[in-house]
């Protein structure tokens, strides 16, 4: 099958919306799908022997490296070159929007993937804090035309549909359990972040104002360790904010997988996550999590199961949480496990696989009944005309 993705966000880039699109181009490549990628702003023109198409593109303040595409002719007239059987839009805004308008004027069925809450991360900064209503305008528009849009979580569902999005259904998002495991754990790296011994606390993501990044200060009379771990517009006033904790930058591959397994408790701050890929990585590296009581990890953390939930909105909720955490070893054990059990049969290839054989298959087979129904629908409009 030829399959065409239209990327918000695509390598180089590092984020959760370029990450699954890189996942979900592996596994549909070892299946035997043909792909065609188009993505926003500059990068490498092949991945793995596929093509992809370059979109002009601008940054926007704070999410410089976040490029945003823009609408090209020369778009529809690849999708059209290609013949896709479907179009998957990944995390649709602009580039996404405009893929969309192409997919349907090619007569061509979609698959929307909503991955970025763009208006509640837009309510962070001051110069787009009164966008939001036109954001989710734009993108309920967007979601309400394609045939189906997937989202990750039973927050972002009921957000969609209480946002007036038809056809929502949900779609998780898998864990490479190859890279990310507990015997990555190095006692090297342990005892150079925490000579003394003390455990160890961190937060893997970007550093901005979504990601209130900030509340890591609650911990700082735990008698612990503060490791933060990504790069983004903030961390110079985070290290100003956080003096005793120690910024790694960004970290990938292997080194990454050390550093989540080497934690002895993993926190995220973010209230915005539609789904919070981080903490699904703490649990496959055999780590207790902490997650804020909204969003996605309202359905990656069992409360007091697979780690615990902080309330985003009350002071001293978070140290709490990690404060038991860190008094409890016990319970810190147990909660980890159980994570590291709970993602087990999460892995990227069964969840594409999911994708693919459910739902790109049911939204081929909703098409073909609909353009199967159009001569009969046609043929019964002409005989009440005839009458």
């Amino acid at each position: 099958m030829r399959i065409v993705m239209v990327a918000e966000s695509f390598l180089p880039q590092i984020n959760g919306v370029a990450n699954t699109v890189r996942h979900v181009a592996d596994r549909l490549l070892a299946r035997g799908h043909e792909l065609l990628i188009i993505a926003a702003g500059p990068g490498p023109d092949s991945y793995h022997g596929v093509r992809v198409i370059r979109a002009r593109s601008f940054g926007i303040p704070g999410y410089k490296e976040f490029p945003v595409g823009l609408p090209d002719p020369g778009i529809e007239r690849a999708m059209a070159e290609f013949r896709p059987a479907l179009v998957h839009l990944a995390s649709p805004f602009i580039l996404g929007a405009y893929g969309l308008r192409a997919a349907r004027r090619l007569g061509l069925p979609t698959v929307a993937i909503f991955q970025t809450d763009i208006a509640g991360f837009a309510r962070q900064y001051p110069w787009f804090a009164k966008t939001d209503r036109a954001v989710w305008a734009w993108l309920r528009r967007t979601h309400s035309r394609v045939d189906r849009t997937l989202a990750p979580s039973t927050s972002a569902m009921a957000q969609l549909i209480q946002a007036g999005v038809p056809r929502v259904q949900h779609w998780g998002r898998g864990v490479n359990l190859d890279l990310f495991d507990p015997s990555h754990r190095s006692e090297q790296w342990r005892r150079e972040i925490s000579p003394d011994g003390q455990p160890i606390v961190g937060y893997v993501g970007r550093l901005a104002a979504e990601k209130k990044v900030r509340r890591l200060a609650e911990l700082a009379e735990l008698g612990c360790r503060i490791v933060v771990v990504g790069d983004g517009p903030d961390r110079a006033s985070l290290e100003q904010t956080l003096p005793g904790a120690t910024f790694l930058g960004m970290r990938r591959g292997a080194e990454l997988a050390s550093i989540f397994a080497g934690l002895d408790v993993f926190v995220h701050t973010g209230e915005h996550e539609t789904f919070c890929q981080t903490i699904q990585e703490a649990q496959a590296s055999g780590v207790a999590t902490v997650g804020p009581a909204a969003g996605g990890p309202l359905d990656l953390i069992q409360p007091g199961e697979t780690g615990l939930l902080f309330e985003p909105g009350q002071p001293g909720s978070l140290r709490d949480a990690v404060s038991f955490l860190l008094d409890n070893p016990d319970a810190r054990a147990s909660m980890a496990a159980r994570g590291l059990r709970r993602v087990q049969t999460r892995t990227w290839p069964a969840v594409v696989d999911d994708l693919v054989d459910r739902h790109y298959a049911e939204v081929l087979a909703e098409s073909a009944a609909e353009v199967a129904a159009r001569p009969a629908i046609g043929r019964a409009a002409r005989v009440r005309r005839a009458a």
